[in-house]
């Protein structure tokens, strides 16, 4: 191949040439760039529906309850909780002609251990509801403060025992209630959006295991959300 005289060659003209070529590059890598951080982002709100509860942490999006332990957030399952005759008190009942002895139940959850655990003391709980159905609801106005609207839950600590975790017990006198009794902490209810209510401890959870329960004109719901709080405390290294 010939080469061209270095005499005939425009030098001013090719560096303008390789300047502007080299901008253009540059302005193409910055475009696809932005296109990507545009992507990334449109990629991390599609991921997260709804709202940022804490620094960098999102709840995902979808109905249920949430425990948020730290920076890492889980959904609960629902349990279905069971009501089963006191065999003490059915004994006692069998065996005295008169209905003077109180029937008792257990509420009752299969199994000695949730599954979902929590390592943290310091959790919150974050529920989402199913939004209202225009044609079915009423409209009503809900209040920032809690206590006065929205779903009531009670954070109650189990009893583990016979191979069940034991939330609640129930006695009844000639048929009619007359006690429900069940370990519940201390647990506060904040809506911050619409159907999105976040739920705060008063104190800091034990080791040990629990269910939130909803607590409904009749009763308590018997299909809970149960977690359990491992102990942080390691034996101390064998010297």
């Amino acid at each position: 191949m010939e080469e061209i005289p270095a005499a005939l060659v425009d030098w001013d003209a090719t560096a303008k040439a390789e300047a502007s070529e080299k901008s253009e590059d540059e302005a193409f890598a910055k475009k696809v760039h932005t296109q990507e951080e545009a992507n990334r982002m449109d990629t991390v709100m599609d991921v997260d529906a709804s709202l940022q509860v804490a620094p960098g942490v999102f709840l995902p999006p979808g109905e249920g309850m949430f425990v948020i332990d730290g920076k890492h957030v889980s959904q609960l399952e629902q349990a279905g909780a069971e009501v089963r005759a006191d065999k003490k008190n059915f004994l006692k009942q069998v065996l005295v002609p008169i209905p003077i002895v109180p029937g008792k139940r257990n509420v009752d959850i299969p199994g000695t251990r949730a599954k979902v655990r929590v390592s943290s003391t310091n959790v919150e709980f974050y529920l989402r509801e199913a939004p209202p159905d225009p044609e079915r609801d009423s409209p009503i106005v809900k209040s920032s403060r809690p206590g006065e609207s929205g779903p009531e839950v009670e954070l109650v600590r189990a009893t583990v025992k016979g191979g069940k975790r034991q939330l609640e017990s129930i006695t009844t006198y000639m048929g009619d209630q007359v006690q429900e009794k069940r370990s519940t902490m201390s647990l506060q209810r904040w809506e911050i959006a619409p159907t999105v209510y976040r739920f705060t401890l008063g104190e800091p959870l034990p080791p040990g295991e629990y269910a939130l329960a909803e607590i409904l004109p009749d009763g308590m719901n018997l299909f809970v959300w149960d977690f359990g709080v491992d102990n942080d405390d390691k034996p101390p290294a064998k010297k």
